[in-house]
């Protein structure tokens, strides 16, 4: 990983130099969940250290957090619909895939591992995520402790492990419903790490 530094008060800062060097494209996607504010402070740092940022999101991502403020951050327009206008046509699922270097599904619930897990592909982000297979992948699971547990969501995500796909987190804290388990999303901090790790690996595979 990049050289380490330390903040005054001894916490470790790490510099992240593979993302500012490299300012790699990545596509993030949000599902349905409360820790979707997350991701865009995760877009807005990813942003912020030279990555080019766009983001797909679910119609239950869109309940919790805004399009908008992941154009803010970003400063590119989000992708909600396969039922693209024509003039769009470009910015299709395929070609979303193409641009990126790196996919990044945050918050990643249960719904969305299930599908990603089984080919199931009924929207954008689910069919954006078949189609890139071929791409590195990373996802930062959120979900109640008891659905985390569930042995069809680990069957899931072994079978997500088994096809390459990355995971950070999730971390045990407190969630969304009061109680004190694992199934926190990561964060932005602990995802960008796992982003830098992806990409050393990249350079050391010399892609």
């Amino acid at each position: 990983m990049s050289e380490d530094q330390t903040n005054l008060d001894g916490t470790e800062v790490v510099s992240f130099r593979n993302i500012q060097e490299k300012k790699p494209c990545v596509l993030l996607g949000v599902s349905g969940g409360v820790s979707a504010y997350k991701a865009v402070d995760l877009a807005s740092k990813l942003t912020a250290l030279g990555a080019g940022v766009k983001t797909v999101m679910t119609e239950n991502a869109c309940r919790f957090i805004g399009v908008k403020s992941f154009e803010a951050v970003t400063g590119q327009a989000v992708f909600t619909s396969l039922w693209s206008s024509p003039e769009d046509h470009k910015s299709t699922h395929i070609s979303l895939v193409d641009w990126a270097d790196i996919v990044v599904v945050a918050p990643a619930t249960a719904n969305i591992i299930g599908k990603a897990a089984n080919g199931i592909a009924d929207d954008l982000l689910s069919t954006t995520l078949c189609v890139a297979w071929h791409k590195p992948m990373l996802a930062a699971p959120a979900m109640n402790c008891n659905m985390w547990a569930n042995p069809a969501v680990q069957r899931n995500v072994r079978m997500l492990k088994d096809a390459g796909v990355r995971l950070a987190g999730p971390v045990a804290g407190r969630l969304a419903n009061g109680t004190v388990g694992v199934g926190r999303m990561a964060e932005p901090q602990q995802i960008l790490a796992a982003i830098e790790e992806i990409l050393l690996q990249m350079q050391r595979d010399g892609k």
